[in-house]
């Protein structure tokens, strides 16, 4: 075993590599010469996602620049790969945007805050993480109809209590940085309105709700006298007899990656039945399916999610990882960047050795409504969020180089808030690229679904 590095000379390798990256430089966003056009990134993306799924895709991004945002993950990594890093790496969440953070139960059942989105995790510069988070701020603020000044203190909020987070945790030990977590309740004082206190009182109530049992009266009926999910095409599909076939027998694959006393527990259920479903924004045209299990009696239901796993759109811009297998890299990235995990989070390969990975489809899942966030709301939720991003990022990097580089002073909060807003306009410059796409027949978008 290595002995590690003392806390100071951890400091020191952090303050040292501002000679690599300023902290100031990270306020420029200048579009490389060879800047990739974007729908020819997004279309890169497609080529082996269900066809019939892609214009939904292109519609949910085309809808505003924040949707548009939420969906080019790999348009932002090829202009943050194009500019000079710190080398302070951390597993990153890789799509750290403002709807990517929100409620989970723990399996205590603690209903815990955090990030929830890992599909495009992977090990990389800290600040690529932050860099996007910032960028949704400012993004959805200027949405929201915020004007620029509420925009960039907001954004400037979220990148701050990062950084104030990161000093306190370095000061920590290491058992105490690892059980650190966001408890809901801790929501509440950062509200200050009567009226909002009680919309978040609602949407934690909301969440607490968003069961398994909650999720069987939404998406199942009785037919012919069996229970089964429901049909509401293009966006849940039963599955044909050969992907069912597939689920079936893929199904031990996945159970052999939980421990012993989850494979136990998930043994006590049977198959019932099982559905093609769209999610999200950016993953829209990946195979993604939803299996009905029953336990006791089919009054006690489990809804797993199974979803395909991509390369993240990280990797060809950085060092390969010590995962072979998207499913294995989604499910170790979540496992370490958030303070409790889902018990039945697993993977495994599929048919064509496509990869998956499994895991609740609703365990008191919960995300903020951004859209009807006054300013003061839209501050205290991206204080809130670079807070959890910090303490993710606490628990794979070196916290104590990371908050040495980062120092006492706000000079990294207000380059990256500079940053942020410069990349925002890139963005809806971006958004008007694919509106023109579709526009001119290049590519087909079906918006509104």
């Amino acid at each position: 075993m290595t002995t590690p590095a003392s806390p100071a000379d951890r400091a020191l390798r952090g303050k040292t590599a501002r000679k690599l990256v300023a902290r100031s430089a990270h306020a420029a966003w200048i579009p490389s010469v060879d800047r990739p056009d974007p729908v020819a990134v997004l279309e890169r993306q497609g080529r082996d996602r269900l066809p019939e799924l892609l214009p939904i895709r292109y519609g949910r991004m085309a809808a505003s620049p924040f949707a548009f945002l939420r969906g080019a993950a790999a348009v932002m990594a090829a202009d943050l790969a194009a500019a000079p890093h710190t080398g302070l790496t951390v597993q990153l969440c890789g799509d750290a945007h403002l709807l990517n953070f929100g409620l989970y139960a723990s399996p205590e059942r603690s209903l815990l805050f955090d990030l929830n989105d890992f599909d495009e995790t992977f090990c990389g510069p800290f600040e690529w993480d932050v860099k996007r988070l910032a960028t949704s701020v400012a993004v959805a603020a200027r949405e929201i109809g915020h004007p620029d000044a509420k925009a960039a203190r907001a954004a400037l909020a979220s990148v701050a209590a990062y950084r104030t987070t990161m000093r306190r945790l370095a000061r920590r030990g290491e058992l105490d940085v690892w059980y650190t977590s966001i408890e809901a309740d801790q929501l509440l004082p950062l509200v200050r309105s009567t009226r909002d206190r009680r919309r978040v009182e609602a949407s934690l109530g909301r969440a607490r709700r968003r069961t398994s049992l909650r999720a069987f009266d939404r998406l199942t009926e009785v037919v012919d006298g069996r229970r089964r999910i429901i049909h509401d095409p293009p966006l849940l599909e039963p599955a044909g007899m050969s992907d069912m076939a597939s689920l079936r027998k893929i199904f031990s694959d996945y159970r052999s990656t939980l421990t012993e006393e989850r494979r136990l527990l998930l043994d006590r259920y049977r198959f019932v039945d099982a559905a093609r479903k769209v999610v999200g924004v950016g993953s829209v045209g990946l195979r993604c399916f939803i299996v009905l299990l029953a336990g006791r009696d089919t009054d006690d239901p489990l809804f797993l999610q199974i979803k395909e796993a991509r390369p993240s759109v990280l990797e060809e811009h950085l060092p390969s990882g010590p995962y072979v297998h998207p499913g294995h890299r989604v499910v170790a990235g979540q496992r370490l960047l958030q303070a409790a995990s889902d018990i039945f989070l697993g993977w495994m390969s599929g048919p064509q050795g496509r990869a998956f990975y499994w895991r609740q489809l609703r365990d008191m899942k919960g995300s903020a409504d951004v859209a009807g966030m006054s300013p003061d709301d839209l501050l205290a939720y991206a204080r809130l969020c670079g807070t959890a991003l910090a303490r993710a990022h606490a628990r794979s990097g070196d916290r104590i180089a990371i908050a040495g580089y980062l120092g006492g002073a706000d000079t990294f909060d207000r380059a990256v808030t500079e940053f942020a807003l410069a990349y925002a306009d890139q963005t809806v410059t971006d958004h008007t690229t694919l509106g023109a796409a579709v526009g001119a027949g290049v590519i087909t978008a079906a918006p509104g679904v």
